[in-house]
């Protein structure tokens, strides 16, 4: 286990635990099968469905950080996810490129769900939102810029470190 000062709050915190022997095969086949998964779903929605693509390449960028996690250092997170997932990478990868690409993710999914949000409040901002050529070809942009330089550059630098 690594004996970095904030992993080691994190596990008296409870955010993160130790995975079991039993479990960490399991673990690791799920997070080597959803991570591909969801960069599939993002290259295929990346014309029709923009918005859902910049989501699921940030939740492929995810899931490969929480394989490397169990993968490296037997780091399974329990709490608050996404930030904890940051945080564990921010101190277990010291190259701050990679953890950089990781929060720009988070922070764009963040923007995603804030708006999904607000337009599930207000039925009128939701129709405008998705309904208008100008923003769907916004997010048409947006999705294809932070797959090329966001979520391929990721996985292709977190992917060596996997191996």
């Amino acid at each position: 286990m690594v004996k970095y000062g904030k992993v080691e709050r994190l596990l008296k915190q409870g955010k993160i635990r130790r995975i079991s022997e039993l479990e960490l095969e399991r673990y690791l086949t799920f997070f080597e099968n959803s991570y591909r998964d969801d960069l599939e779903h993002c290259k295929a929605n990346l014309k029709t469905f923009p918005r859902w693509a910049i989501i699921s390449g940030y939740y492929a960028m995810h899931d490969i950080t929480k394989l490397l996690l169990a993968k490296k250092f037997r780091i399974k997170v329990d709490f608050q996810v996404h930030a904890t997932t940051i945080a564990v990478l921010r101190e277990v990868v010291k190259n701050r490129d990679i953890s950089g690409l990781m929060e720009r993710g988070y922070r764009e999914f963040l923007s995603l769900a804030s708006d999904l949000d607000e337009a599930r409040r207000e039925r009128v901002k939701v129709q405008y939102y998705t309904g208008t050529e100008f923003l769907r070809r916004e997010y048409l942009k947006r999705a294809q810029e932070f797959y090329d330089s966001v979520v391929l550059e990721y996985l292709e630098r977190l992917g060596g470190l996997v191996k």
